[in-house]
């Protein structure tokens, strides 16, 4: 059986990923993650993609952090495979212990984002991950968190970038995308 490139992986799994006119509101085209994470060819792929990009470019990575709630499902996955360790990047209120805050914009109001002061040690270096970047709010938000407990972001890493919203233009960090839209 001859072995699946990484070029047909992505196709594979960009060919899962639901589109949703108009949800969660008019006018919005809601790329959904979840229709190429219950097909088992395309998690692995997935996984297979995500770990390749981080072996290559950050092998130094210590940490790897998820945001509430998607990122949740890849950052264990990841920091499993690589050996490291995994920390959550969560909503107000989620988190027990001593946390550190951010506030942060959406479309329509703001939020707020917490990670426990312990969960990353100074000089770290982290990989925050999540499923999309949209208007790079959350991720803006993330970056700030790490860095305000001692933590060095190599980059952000997301599954899908919504390139018409410009979010990577709001971040002052790397960012690799393995689907554009």
């Amino acid at each position: 059986m001859s072995e699946v490139s990484a070029a047909d992986k992505l196709e594979y799994v960009k060919s899962k990923i639901g589109k949703h006119i108009d949800f969660p509101k008019k006018g919005i085209v809601f790329r959904d993650i979840f229709g190429a994470l219950t097909d088992p060819d395309a998690c692995v792929y997935l996984r297979d993609l995500l770990l390749q990009h981080i072996r290559a470019a950050h092998p130094d990575v210590e940490l790897i952090v998820g945001l509430d709630s998607r990122g949740f499902l890849f950052n264990l996955l990841l920091a499993t495979e690589l050996g490291v360790g995994c920390a959550p990047i969560r909503k107000k209120g989620k988190l027990a212990g001593e946390v550190i805050s951010v506030e942060y914009q959406l479309e329509y109001g703001t939020d707020t984002f917490e990670i426990q002061r312990a969960a990353i040690k100074p000089g770290q270096k982290v990989l925050l991950v999540d499923d999309l970047l949209a208007t790079g709010g959350s991720l803006r938000a993330a970056t700030e968190l790490v860095r305000k407990v001692g933590g060095v972001v190599l980059e952000s890493l997301v599954v899908i970038e919504l390139e018409e919203l410009q979010g990577r233009k709001k971040l002052d960090c790397n960012v690799h995308s393995l689907i554009q839209y």
